[in-house]
């Protein structure tokens, strides 16, 4: 459950009289604990205890970049770690939050709500406040790290991430960069969100490889909720508005033909401003999106707008939903739009009946890869694989800040690899647990290799993109998290600091630069192909032209006696020889190294291709990703 180990959140701070940070039953605060619970605005040392142990805020670096101050007049922020907009709160209860019966939201998803290490302790670092839709500077996060580092806590949860382009891992500019490779270098394991730029190639945050990077997948948990049609046909969506149904049928008419300017097409999707208030008044309307650019929320607004009491809005399918409140909102894929907007086209007066939703698990395969989540290849480091792992991201019923409406029981739903970030937080806790000594490196590599790549249904998990393709390693890493298989991994891949530091070298940046980063004297040995020997869970070669071969080291952790064969399943187009082909460990071989040689056979410039290679021992299955892009044309040195 994660006794012992203290996660640290760097977010926008804590809601603390949510039950989900309440203490009953939880021991002493650990000796070691030098962390403080900093007083401010509505917050003081009362509000702490066994459970929240610390909580500091940071303002100095946001008003020196924005040259403003805090918003408090409209209770949207607080000058103290008090967390004015949910989001913290939202994370540090899916990371470490206490067990809270019937948690719901507006009496959906009730259930026992618990954080991934629910006996953990929590430690607030408020760097993120309610300006500019959440800002974070950097001068803030560096010094909420540096006093984690000092508290003493065992994980570092972070939901934040630069956007395209990145900052090289040694520029000033790259905070989570720097500040985690110190966190690191004592030992603390820093899980970092992937980003919301998907599905899109190359759009992953946070990709230096000292950081754990967590894709967003959905869950099983689905909200289906009935439209009835005037012909008596039943179709279903999703939604989560839960108030202010009319419950007898209604007028139903598609937006096109309520448009206030009918040669213009913006009504088809109900953008601002396009709908024909006459027309729509005392109606649920249906819009179709034309693309990623205008969202049900904002439809919502301008139905309500011009006088309409419910939305039907038809998008491609993802199973991200937010809350319209004002009026009910209801989200369906193509086809039943299509087949609803049938019905309107040939019944003389279109009526419909909207539903609530219910709460229905365990009936939808899962996961998938959220639609929004970013995408490798890293842009920053191609060698690196770029998402690590994948977890729930998606429809998160977690803790959050009352000060909202649109909140119900001190929860909320949201969705963002903000989200599925401190899911892996609480199960890095959960490792620590179990095995005190182990390095961030092993933790990594115990919830990569362990990571499954199948779905609820026995299939590969698919990615809510636009093609719903097979998921790869550039969506999830090694995979989707397993719990249970990555507390006994078996085998686990380490990396000392001084790999990294060998890494940065590779990458061409100069001794000063990277003493700067490490605050040592850097001497690089100058080894081009580090990258690819970095001793990572995954293999990833960017530009394969005919042979390279990758040496890795694993150590066990399991049965001292073992024995391990490799399996491969080489990419498309590549042929694959591990030397040796079997690993037999025991109490005096307790690291064993091996090497892969990897042929291209591939007769034309490709793009990436995807396999795996296994250890096991018949009872482990140490599994690492492999992404290969064999090139036959230099982009850069044959022009």
């Amino acid at each position: 459950m994660g006794r012992g180990v203290i996660i640290g959140v760097i977010d926008s701070g804590v809601w603390p009289e949510s039950e989900s940070f309440k203490d009953e039953g939880m021991g002493p605060i650990p000796s070691r604990w030098k962390g403080i619970c900093q007083h401010g605005e509505r917050f003081n040392s009362t509000n702490c205890n066994r459970k929240l142990i610390g909580a500091r805020w940071f303002l100095k670096g946001i008003h020196q970049e924005t040259g403003k101050f805090m918003n408090i007049t409209d209770n949207l922020e607080f000058l103290s770690p008090r967390d004015g907009i949910g989001h913290g709160t939202h994370t540090a209860s899916t990371a470490a939050g206490y067990f809270v019966e019937k948690a719901n939201y507006r009496g959906l998803a009730t259930g026992l709500a618990r954080g991934g290490a629910p006996l953990a302790r929590l430690a607030i670092y408020k760097a993120c406040w309610a300006i500019i839709s959440g800002a974070c500077s950097d001068a803030d996060i560096l010094k909420a790290f540096d006093k984690a580092i000092h508290d003493g806590v065992d994980i570092l949860s972070l939901s934040v991430g630069n956007d395209i382009p990145l900052f090289s891992y040694v520029d000033q500019r790259d905070s989570i960069a720097i500040a985690s490779f110190h966190a690191i270098a004592k030992g603390i394991t820093v899980v970092c969100s992937a980003g919301n730029d998907g599905p899109f190639s190359q759009t992953i945050a946070n990709t230096a490889p000292w950081l754990i990077t967590v894709a967003a997948t959905t869950i099983d948990r689905a909200f289906p909720t009935a439209i009835i049609l005037g012909n008596n046909q039943t179709f279903l969506g999703q939604s989560i508005d839960t108030g202010k149904h009319k419950l007898g049928f209604t007028g139903l008419t598609y937006s096109e033909r309520v448009a206030l300017d009918p040669k213009d097409d913006s009504a088809k999707d109900c953008q601002p401003g396009s709908l024909n208030a006459t027309l729509v008044a005392g109606k649920i309307i249906l819009c179709f999106s034309k693309s990623d650019k205008q969202d049900m929320i904002s439809a919502s607004g301008a139905v309500l707008e011009a006088g309409g009491i419910g939305l039907i809005f038809a998008q491609f399918p993802t199973s991200q939903l937010e809350s319209c409140d004002l009026i009910p909102c209801i989200k369906v894929n193509y086809d039943v739009g299509t087949q609803i907007l049938t019905y309107i086209r040939k019944a003389r007066s279109p009526t419909a009946k909207l539903k609530f939703p219910k709460t229905v698990t365990g009936k939808w395969a899962s996961p998938h890869v959220a639609y929004f989540s970013s995408r490798g290849p890293s842009s920053m480091s191609p060698a690196v694989l770029k998402p690590d792992v994948a977890a729930p991201g998606v429809n998160i019923l977690a803790a959050y800040s009352p000060v909202d409406a649109g909140t119900s029981n001190g929860f909320a739903f949201l969705s963002g690899t903000s989200m599925a970030c401190p899911h892996v937080s609480g199960l890095a806790a959960l490792i620590k647990s179990a095995h005190p000594t182990w390095s961030p490196a092993a933790i990594r590599s115990a919830l990569v290799t362990s990571a499954s790549q199948t779905g609820t249904d026995g299939m590969d998990i698919i990615e809510e993109g636009p093609t719903r393709k097979a998921a790869d390693p550039f969506d999830i890493g090694g995979g989707h998290v397993n719990p249970n298989k990555a507390l006994k991994p078996g085998l686990i891949y380490n990396i000392s600091m001084e790999d990294y530091i060998q890494f940065l070298c590779s990458m061409g940046y100069s001794n000063p630069s990277i003493g700067r980063l490490t605050k040592t004297t850097t001497n690089c040995t100058r080894d081009s192909h580090f990258q690819l020997n970095l001793n990572l869970p995954s293999i990833t070669i960017p530009n394969l032209k005919k042979k390279v071969t990758v040496m890795r080291t694993l150590t066990n952790v399991g049965h001292i006696n073992s024995v391990y064969k490799a399996k491969v399943q080489a990419p498309y187009g590549i042929k694959m020889a591990v030397e040796p082909h079997i690993l037999s460990f025991n109490l005096t071989t307790q690291f064993l190294p091996f090497k892969v040689t990897f042929f291209s056979t591939q007769t034309v410039h490709g793009d990436y291709k995807f396999g795996s290679l296994t250890w096991t021992d018949g009872e482990h299955f140490v599994r690492s990703p492999i992404a290969i892009r064999a090139i036959k044309f230099d982009m850069y040195a044959d022009v």
